[in-house]
């Protein structure tokens, strides 16, 4: 059965994007340092060492759950989320803009994350869910949904932005998995503890 994973690089002081994040500007002022770790200096995903590794499991995902504004900001991706492309669920009571029509992997789920997750874990059969989007992370932890989570702590301080969590309505705890350090990003594994 397939599992949930929130997978996010994060700042030093817990922001996901800097300041000022939307269609213009995705992910804000000053959020190129948070995915540095991912790629080469010529823009190319690390194929190698800790970051290789990461990349390899991101990239194994069988279906993604992203936040509305995470989408809208990269323009869904142009319909095609990972290299080959698979399903993305997003969950919004509002409606797409009609031009997510053009986009037949991408699916707009009006009646919650629940329901999301139940769609992108029968999506991706015997893979992971990817989960993205601080927004929708912290709904994720609310509803139970989340299995496990996978931080990239980036050495940087942002001092303002959007923080991966703001509140929840209950602790959360986690187990330790794994903790890998790198020069560029310190990347944590935890399993979420039911």
């Amino acid at each position: 059965m397939s599992i949930s994973v929130l997978d996010m690089s994060m700042s030093l002081d817990g922001f996901v994007s800097g300041p000022n994040d939307g269609p213009g500007n995705p992910g804000g002022d000053g959020f190129a340092p948070l995915h540095a770790w991912m790629f080469t200096p010529e823009d190319e995903r690390r194929q190698s060492g800790p970051a290789g590794e990461m990349n390899a499991y991101i990239l194994a995902a069988g279906a993604v759950v992203a936040g509305r504004r995470t989408a809208e900001q990269v323009n869904h991706w142009d319909g095609v989320h990972h290299g080959d492309g698979i399903p993305v669920f997003i969950p919004s009571h509002r409606p797409p803009d009609p031009s997510v029509a053009e986009f037949p992997l991408i699916t707009y789920v009006a009646d919650g994350i629940v329901s999301a997750m139940e769609q992108a874990k029968a999506a991706a059969g015997d893979r992971h869910v990817h989960v993205i989007g601080g927004y929708t992370a912290q709904r994720a932890f609310e509803a139970g949904v989340l299995d496990e989570v996978r931080i990239h702590l980036v050495p940087v301080l942002f001092g303002g932005g959007r923080r991966l969590i703001e509140v929840l309505p209950a602790q959360v705890e986690l187990e330790v998995v794994q903790v890998v350090s790198s020069p560029e990003a310190t990347h944590l594994h935890y399993r979420v503890r039911r």
